[in-house]
């Protein structure tokens, strides 16, 4: 997964879900933009989307 993908991820209305976090990476769940389902996860050590997801633990607004 790219940053590029990610957000196109986000663009189309999807969400993810920050599943594990540590000093090696983040693991991150894709969820389904009609109900929340998760349909893939991919770990990341790219400090690009590292930067990208920052603090949050999911895309969700609220979280």
């Amino acid at each position: 997964m790219t940053l590029d993908e990610l957000r196109r991820w986000e663009d189309l209305g999807a969400s993810w879900r920050v599943v594990h976090r540590d000093s090696g990476g983040v693991t991150v769940a894709l969820l389904r933009c009609d109900g929340g389902e998760e349909v893939d996860r991919f770990h990341s050590d790219d400090t690009e989307i590292i930067a990208h997801i920052g603090d949050r633990l999911s895309s969700e607004p609220d979280d």
